[in-house]
């Protein structure tokens, strides 16, 4: 009886050992054997889909291209303008219909529109941004969509702003659904390895999709060793008294 006893114990504790969360598991920034090493990768400027809407800028000097755009009253122009890009991949803009700008990236839409616009306001400057600049994530973790606030957001500031991941999410197996100009692209990627940094995971583009599993021991998993400790005392409780009542 003594030796089931004392061979429940062991398989009692080795089960909770190996449910806990521990740093391996959930910890970032980690440079050991067993994780992946990623490539690095410069930073890809996001280029522009159907759907996206744009605000335009135009700033111009010229009184009369002011008049046209209905500013009345001032030799100057600044004002915003949005304007959504069709299916198709054009937008149309003040004087312009049908332009392409799917695929360019918004310094190169600028310069694009800019162009086009000089015949009818010959200073022209053309600004745009991104007026849906957005992410979402989903699975265990903070959910939502949330903006992105700045250029080069990156996959640990998107979550920190959602956030934070649940220490039941999977960090080894966190995926990024991405529409691309080839397609919905799909990538995974192990969050704990310091590699990630500047590799092409390291960035959150705007439409991203953030999705982060649960990992399968969350079930039994054990969130500190003081649960733990609880977990070990309330087994060993539980046995004696069985193993008492057994022996009277």
């Amino acid at each position: 009886m003594i030796k089931g006893f004392k061979y429940i114990i062991c398989v009692a504790v080795v089960f909770v050992f190996a449910s806990c969360y521990t740093n391996r598991s959930i910890g970032l920034l980690q440079e050991r054997d067993g994780l992946p090493v990623y490539s690095q990768g410069a930073y890809r400027e996001y280029k522009l889909q159907p759907n996206d809407e744009l605000t335009l800028r135009i700033v111009t000097s010229n009184k009369e291209s002011a008049d046209m755009f209905g500013a009345q009253q001032t030799v100057s122009l600044n004002q915003t303008y949005s304007y959504r890009i069709y299916p198709d991949g054009t937008v149309d803009l003040p004087f312009l219909s049908k332009v392409p700008l799917v695929g360019l990236t918004l310094e190169e839409a600028e310069l694009f529109v800019q162009k086009q616009l000089k015949p009818y306001i010959p200073d022209v400057q053309v600004k745009l941004a991104l007026a849906t600049s957005t992410f979402c994530v989903i699975g265990d973790a903070g959910r939502g969509y949330f903006n992105i606030y700045k250029e080069r957001l990156t996959i640990y500031q998107a979550l920190a702003l959602s956030g934070g991941l649940n220490e039941s999410g999977n960090y080894g197996s966190v995926k990024i659904i991405r529409e691309t100009p080839e397609g919905t692209k799909i990538v995974s990627f192990d969050l704990r390895s310091k590699s990630l940094i500047d590799s092409e995971y390291y960035y959150v583009y705007p439409n991203d999709v953030i999705y982060v599993d649960v990992t399968k021991k969350s079930f039994w998993a054990v969130n500190s060793y003081s649960n733990f400790l609880s977990i070990i005392t309330s087994s060993i409780t539980l046995l004696l008294t069985v193993w008492n009542i057994a022996t009277k």
